[in-house]
């Protein structure tokens, strides 16, 4: 057993340095895959925030005043510092939240790596001005300048990634940035602050922990904070919008979803199926805002369609729960235990709903692993399938973040745009058909900020990522984190 003197501590990252809360207290990070403490976290307090802000805010002229060929270098030294410790970092992800190493190891790492080349290439995007003639003798320009302090809210599901897809581009445009990530999964992001000091500037990147209930409106409202930018919940984004509603500030908000995943019967149906299970039954057990957790299928083939469905998550070499730290493991546990409250509690109600359990349904890990101790206190959830006839039900409205969908036929285009935007979200689609007419009236008609034909959840340089609707507005790019400024200037 371990004790809690045995227990990995991590420390805020303020000013260059590895920080405790001012209190000295910490909070517990629970391993989802065992329900057992594996790590300590600072409970950082208002005095904390304070102290990392002045930090953030005195280190922002000097960072900004680098020509952005310079602050480029720096982030293509952090995309080659991720190679020497990729291994460490993918192992804290797959502890802190669950996801599996094979996927945190061998897709999330690469991913984040590119994150930072590709905002290194960005950099003179950032600092772009334009010119134009106003008469003979005057003209007008525009140039971008830094916002200052960015603040980036982070949720416990994808830590790392979030962490850089918000650093990366408001660093290189010429902010500084604190992060703070969830208190559930903090310690991957701790960690990772403390490699990047090693290359950042002192106050250039900061991370602070603790707990949002504590220091989360102290720092959203904070005057010298510049900017906002959240991935979490809508309940999250609707709190901040009333915190800072006295002192008005720009804001990012990437939130939940409740995305279509549309069969059109045209479609190659392997594919379909393979990309319909890849986008919510995934390595971190559905829990990603654009999972596709409402599955349409047209009704000529609807029958086989879930007999291909079925057959791929049953079979045991596709889908395989366990230790999140093997590779052999396919899914991973729920991240915590309030979000498996919540997920198991919804699979309850698509029952009371009327909803007819296609394959799935249990959860516990004591259901799964009987003969592993150290998993059966776990929050493991197996991927559910759940046939519905009407979208009006609150498994079809309400997001789940777990490995949950849904699954209703439909008949015409008609109805399947009517369907697919039938929410309150609006992040992500998918559509699969072969007819390019189709796709592209599908495209054009689903309200939504992601659509995929024939593909599904592909991100990319130069594509932005946001919602409709209560999806949130605004990404994580680097104009987003700039001013444009205009000038006008008289020669004669």
């Amino acid at each position: 057993m371990i004790t809690a003197n045995e227990l990995k501590k991590y420390h805020n990252l303020i000013n260059g340095d590895q920080t405790p809360a001012s209190t000295g207290d910490m909070l517990d990070n629970i391993d989802p895959s065992t329900g057992k403490v594996w790590a300590k976290i600072p409970r950082s307090t208002i005095e904390d925030v304070e102290t990392v802000v002045a930090s953030a805010r005195k280190a922002f002229p000097s960072w900004a005043e680098l020509p952005s060929i310079e602050r480029a270098e720096y982030m293509r030294r952090i995309g080659d510092l991720l190679a020497e410790h990729g291994e460490e970092l993918s192992a804290l992800e797959t502890r802190g939240n669950g996801w599996v190493i094979r996927e945190t190891s061998y897709g999330l790492i690469p991913a984040l790596k590119q994150i930072w080349y590709d905002a290194a290439g960005a950099a003179s995007e950032g600092s772009e001005g334009e010119t134009i003639q106003m008469g003979k003798s005057s003209f007008g320009c525009t140039l971008r300048e830094p916002l200052g302090v960015v603040l980036g809210i982070t949720p416990w599901n994808a830590p790392l990634f979030t962490f850089t897809i918000k650093a990366a581009y408001a660093l290189v445009a010429g902010n500084t940035v604190i992060i703070k990530p969830s208190e559930h999964a903090a310690a991957s992001s701790l960690r990772y602050g403390e490699l990047l000091a090693e290359i950042l500037p002192p106050g250039v990147l900061s991370v602070i922990s603790g707990l949002g209930s504590e220091i989360g409106d102290a720092l959203v409202s904070h005057p010298e904070i510049n900017k906002v930018s959240l991935t979490g919940s809508g309940t999250t984004a609707k709190a901040i919008a009333q915190t800072i509603a006295g002192n008005p500030k720009p804001l990012i908000f990437e939130l939940g979803g409740k995305s279509p995943n549309i069969v059109f019967a045209d479609a190659d149906l392997d594919k379909a199926a393979d990309g319909i299970t890849g986008s919510i039954f995934t390595g971190n057990a559905g829990q990603l805002c654009v999972g596709g957790s409402r599955i349409l299928i047209q009704r000529s083939i609807f029958a086989e369609m879930i007999t291909r469905i079925k057959g791929k998550m049953l079979n045991p070499e596709i889908t395989r729960l366990g230790d999140p730290m093997n590779p052999e493991s396919t899914m991973g546990p729920i991240a915590n235990l309030a979000q498996y409250e919540k997920v198991c509690s919804y699979i309850d109600l698509g029952v009371e709903e009327g909803a007819e359990i296609v394959f799935g349904g249990r959860h516990g890990g004591e259901v799964f692993f009987s003969d592993q101790p150290q998993l059966s206190e776990g929050y493991w959830v197996e991927p559910t399938l759940l046939k519905v006839n009407s979208n009006s039900l609150r498994i079809c409205q309400e997001e789940i973040f777990g490995p949950v969908a849904t699954v209703m036929p439909f008949d015409t285009v008609e109805e399947a745009v009517a369907i697919a935007n039938d929410t309150s979200f609006g992040l992500g689609a998918g559509v699969w058909t072969n007819d390019l007419s189709r796709a592209h009236q599908m495209i054009r008609r689903i309200a939504a900020g992601n659509i995929w034909v024939n593909t599904y959840g592909r991100v990319g340089p130069g594509l932005p990522f946001g919602g409709f609707k209560e999806s949130g507005y605004g990404t994580d790019s680097i104009l987003e984190y700039t001013h444009k400024k205009a000038c006008v200037i008289e020669l004669g």
